[in-house]
């Protein structure tokens, strides 16, 4: 009787470890895009800051692939604004979505757990 049990706790304890694998990766890639954002959204806070400095008649052209577009003022602070606030929408999902992941492996975690007592028990 004893085979039955230790089949089936290995089969958990093989679909733990997978899952934890597989949780780990996604909480770096999710950690790399955090950081990815964040630079983002400091070059648009930095570049924000030094155009406001500028007089309002200077030229300010935005780079598009390999040219240069004359934009005004006012639309290269929207768009970095708007780049700012996507980034800061993006990180928080990303944020989320870590702690779910970290919550599921817990969660499996805790399940074994209690099959493990329960099998001592009996």
């Amino acid at each position: 009787m004893a085979a039955p049990i230790d089949l089936e706790l290995k089969k958990a304890f093989s679909e733990l470890q997978v899952k934890v694998i597989d949780t780990q990766q996604k909480v770096k890639l999710a950690d790399l895009q955090i950081d990815q954002l964040t630079r983002v959204q400091k070059h648009a806070k930095l570049t924000h800051a030094e155009i406001t400095t500028l007089p309002d008649n200077t030229r300010l052209y935005e780079g598009v692939g390999r040219m240069f577009i004359l934009q005004s003022k006012e639309e290269i602070n929207n768009q970095l604004m708007d780049k700012q606030k996507t980034a800061d929408e993006k990180i928080k999902e990303l944020e989320q979505r870590k702690v779910y992941l970290e919550r599921s492996v817990k969660e499996a975690e805790d399940n074994i757990r209690e099959m493990l007592l329960s099998r001592r028990a009996h």
